[in-house]
């Protein structure tokens, strides 16, 4: 099957489908069948007969490779092991995690339930930085070989483009989004020569609050499906917003627990607002990639709006007063 085919077929992926596949592996499912907030994949909770629900993945084609795929698994399985709360996929009895059936691939889950951390809690932040530390402490032994790094071409610069040549910025708004983005691009790339030579390890990737299912005993760190190598902050950034004195109290309480198990170099500082600025863009960008997915319609009907990009290009505005500013300081 052709890739155009496997998309096809993706964006016509029926419950049946779904339940055809997962008990093409032996299981049995009951018909309890939920959605969950997913967007780029197909996530979804079943019901299996005589045991635990399960959350099945399927892979949206295209995007990953099977060898990235099976090396994000290989690698949360790694963390799993050392005791680290991630949700790594089951193994089947002769050691595969990525399934196929039909033109689908697929990953089954435990089911994990939870609620969000809370950001102004510095317990929760201490902890959260703790298992983040651990996760990165595991990230550095070795590189990713399928996957990609994070940097301003793939991040800012591709999106960019091709927000600029697919016509979703509206006419009168495209002088001032080229001129304007052309200028973060530029700060983008100070930001990082501020930063210097940035040790880069292998990340969560995608590492913001909704990927946390935070319980009594504490969280559980999931969706790895962004995993790639960049520099640590970028999974401790997200954590961060609000005026500089409020970052700068957070960034504290991450780095009280993170740095009980991995070194964070300051430089990295240098960084935030840069990445925040390069995600901005990116977003975007996946939006307008993903808009031919009868899904994004319906789950973003504000974006590719006038009030959207009138929206955008303030906020971007912003971001470029923010990387004029100092850095954050830790002490």
């Amino acid at each position: 099957m052709t890739e155009s085919n496997a998309k096809e077929a993706f964006a016509q992926l029926t419950p049946d489908h779904m339940l055809d596949a997962i008990e093409s592996l032996g299981l049995r499912c009951d018909g309890r069948f939920l959605a969950l907030n997913s967007y780029e994949n197909r996530v979804y909770q079943i019901g299996i007969e005589d045991q635990s629900p399960l959350v099945a993945k399927f892979y949206r084609p295209g995007r990953w490779s099977d060898q990235a795929i099976i090396e994000e698994h290989e690698y949360t399985q790694t963390l799993a092991t050392l005791e680290i709360p991630v949700i790594a996929p089951d193994k089947d009895d002769k050691g595969v995690s990525l399934h196929h059936y039909e033109s689908y691939r697929f990953a089954l889950y435990p089911c994990r339930g939870g609620r969000a951390p809370e950001l102004d809690n510095p317990e929760h932040l201490e902890q959260l930085g703790r298992f983040i530390a651990r996760i990165h402490a595991e990230g550095a032994t070795k590189k990713f070989e399928y996957r990609p790094e994070l940097d301003i071409e793939r991040f800012a610069i591709e999106p960019r483009r091709y927000l600029l040549d697919h016509n979703f910025i509206p006419a009168h708004l495209i002088e001032a989004y080229q001129g304007l983005t052309k200028d973060l691009i530029e700060q983008i790339q100070q930001c990082f020569d501020r930063a210097g030579e940035v040790h880069n390890i292998r990340l969560h990737g995608d590492c913001h609050p909704g990927n946390i299912l935070w319980t009594d005993s504490g969280p559980h760190i999931v969706d790895f499906d962004d995993a790639r190598t960049g520099p640590a902050i970028q999974d401790l950034w997200m954590f961060l917003s609000g005026d500089r004195a409020y970052m700068a109290a957070r960034l504290a309480d991450l780095l009280e627990g993170y740095t009980q198990f991995y070194d964070f170099n300051p430089v990295e500082l240098h960084l935030l607002e840069a990445l925040r600025t390069m995600r901005l863009i990116h977003y975007s960008a996946w939006l307008a990639r993903r808009w031919d997915d009868p899904a994004f319609p319906l789950a973003f009907p504000w974006f590719n709006s006038m009030n959207y990009w009138e929206e955008q290009i303030l906020i971007l505005r912003e971001q470029a007063f923010l990387m004029n500013e100092p850095a954050l300081v830790w002490d």
